[in-house]
C-alpha cells in the first residue's frame, strides 16, 4: 500500500517547486506570484525503495482578497484528512508568521504525522533563522532550498520514518484481484458495475457526479471471483468546484493505486479527451493493468470499418502503451458485457505470471545477438541473461557489461520483444538493466 504526503503551507513558501523537484517534473505552476496553485496535482516518487504519492495543494489563507481563497483552504483541508503524512513548508526569510501559527493549530488537530521544513535556506546565515521555527511545537524542523535540492535526502528520510507500515490491511477478501472501473463523470462507470453484478448495487442518474465515493463489492459469478470497485469520477481540475468532488477525485486516486486491474471507461460520443488521457496515465504511472472500455457504442453513427477505425485512433492517442484490450459496449442494450469481465480476467492473469528465467533466455537471447544494442563511443554492449523480477508488475532485469550504454530506444525494442513473445496484453512492463 502506497502513502500519500500532502504538501501544505501558505502561498509563495515554494510547495510546486518541492513538488516539481520530488516527481521529477514540472508538472505544477511555479511563479513569484503568491496563489498560483489553486488546485492539488498528484504525483509519485520513491525514496530509499519506498515509494509514496505526493498532493501539492494551493496556499492556505484566510481573510485575503483572493476570490479562490475558501476552495484553496477546503482543498488544504481535504488533503489533510486523507493524507497519511503532512509535510508543512514554511520560509525563513519572513520567519513564524499569523498564517503559519494558524496552519500549525489544524495540523496539531489533525492528530498525522507532520514533518516541519523550512524553505529558501540556501547559506550558512539563513540557518540561524530556521530555529524560529521550533516555536510552532510541531517537532524537528528540517531545512531545504527546494530550488537547488540541498537538505531534501534528510527530508525524505523523515517522511519516510513515518509513513505508514507497508502491511497488507485484515480483510476477509485479502489475496482476491482487485478491479477499479475508473472514468470521467457520466461514462457509465456505475450502470456497468451494476450489469455486472447483476442488482442495482450503485445509483444512477443522467446527473454526472452521482457517484461521490469509491464502492467496493465482492463480485464471484460464472468462475471470476474479484474485488469491484466503483469509483467517482475524476473530473478536470478547473471542472472542481465542490468539496465532495474533491474528496472524490482523492478517493478515485487511492483506488487505482490501491487495485490491480483498471477498467477505463470512455464515453464513444466524444472519444479520448485530454481527461480520459490524463486517468490513463495515472494508471500507467502507477504501473497498473488496464482494460479500455468504450461504452454508449450504440450512439456512435458507425458502418462495417467504423470499429477497426476507431480502434486504430485510440492506439495511436495511447502510444507508446497501445497493447490494451478495447471493448466496445452499451451498457443500456447489455452488448459486450460479458466481453468485459473475459477481458479483466485475461489481463489479470497476464498482470500476475510470472515467467521463467529459462523461457526468457531461450527465447529473447537468440534476438538480442541478432540485433545487438547499438555501440557506443566503441564499446560494445553484451546483454548476458535476463530474468523477472519479483513484484507485483511485469518486470525484467537484462543483466549486461556496460548498462549505462543502452538507451531508451533499444528498451523500447527490448519491450516489444517481450510483447511478442509471451502475453503481457493490457500490462505495463518495466525494464532495468543491470551490470553483469
Amino acid at each position: 500500500m502506497n502513502g500519500l504526503v500532502a504538501i501544505v503551507g501558505r502561498p509563495n513558501v515554494g510547495k510546486s517547486t518541492l513538488f516539481n523537484r520530488l516527481v521529477g517534473m514540472r508538472q505544477a505552476i511555479v511563479d513569484d506570484t503568491a496563489g498560483v496553485t489553486r488546485d492539488r496535482h498528484y504525483g509519485k516518487t520513491d525514496w530509499n525503495g519506498r515509494e509514496f504519492s505526493v498532493v501539492d495543494t494551493g496556499g492556505y489563507t484566510t481573510n485575503s482578497d483572493d476570490v479562490f481563497e475558501s476552495a484553496i483552504r477546503a482543498q488544504v483541508q481535504i488533503a489533510i484528512d486523507e493524507a497519511d503524512v503532512i509535510l508543512f513548508m514554511t520560509e525563513a526569510a519572513t520567519g513564524i508568521t499569523d498564517y503559519d501559527s494558524e496552519i500549525a493549530d489544524v495540523l496539531r488537530r489533525s492528530k498525522k504525522p507532520v514533518v516541519l521544513c523550512v524553505n529558501k535556506v540556501d547559506s550558512g546565515e539563513k540557518m540561524y533563522d530556521a530555529y524560529e521555527f521550533y516555536g510552532l511545537g510541531l517537532g524537528e524542523v528540517y531545512t531545504i532550498s527546494a530550488a537547488n535540492g540541498s537538505g531534501t535526502g534528510d527530508l525524505l528520510d523523515a517522511i519516510v520514518k513515518v509513513l505508514p507500515e507497508e502491511t497488507e490491511a485484515e480483510d476477509p477478501y485479502a489475496g482476491l484481484p482487485r478491479i477499479a472501473i475508473v472514468g470521467k463523470p457520466n461514462v457509465g462507470k456505475s450502470s456497468i458495475t451494476n450489469a455486472l453484478l447483476g442488482e442495482e448495487r450503485n445509483i444512477v442518474t443522467p446527473v454526472a457526479g452521482t457517484t461521490r465515493d469509491s464502492i467496493e463489492t465482492h463480485y464471484n459469478k460464472f468462475g471470476h471471483e474479484f474485488m469491484l470497485v466503483d469509483t467517482a469520477g475524476i473530473r478536470r481540475k478547473g471542472k472542481v468546484n465542490e468539496d465532495l468532488e474533491f474528496y472524490s477525485v482523492m478517493r478515485s486516486i487511492r483506488a487505482i493505486e490501491h487495485s490491480d486491474v483498471c477498467v477505463l471507461m470512455i464515453d464513444a460520443t466524444s472519444g479520448m479527451e485530454a481527461q480520459d488521457m490524463n486517468i490513463f496515465n495515472l494508471i500507467v504511472r502507477n504501473r497498473k493493468a488496464c482494460v479500455l472500455v468504450v461504452n454508449k457504442w450504440d450512439l456512435f453513427v458507425k458502418d462495417s470499418k467504423t470499429m477497426k477505425e476507431y480502434t486504430d485512433a485510440l492506439k495511436s492517442r495511447l502510444a507508446p502503451f497501445d497493447d490494451v484490450p478495447i471493448i466496445f459496449t452499451s451498457v443500456v442494450k447489455m452488448q459486450r458485457i460479458q466481453d468485459v469481465l473475459e477481458a479483466v480476467a485475461e489481463v489479470y492473469a497476464n498482470y500476475s505470471q510470472k515467467i521463467p528465467t529459462a523461457r526468457l533466455n531461450e527465447a529473447l537471447l537468440p534476438i538480442i545477438e541478432e540485433t545487438p544494442p547499438p555501440a557506443w563511443k566503441g564499446k560494445y554492449v553484451k546483454i548476458k541473461y535476463i530474468t523477472q523480477l519479483p513484484t507485483r508488475f511485469p518486470s525484467f532485469a537484462f543483466f549486461c557489461n556496460l548498462p549505462q550504454y543502452i538507451k531508451e530506444p533499444y528498451k523500447r525494442f527490448l519491450e516489444n520483444q517481450l510483447r511478442q513473445n509471451f502475453n503481457l496484453t493490457g500490462c505495463p512492463v518495466q525494464i532495468y538493466c543491470r551490470q553483469k
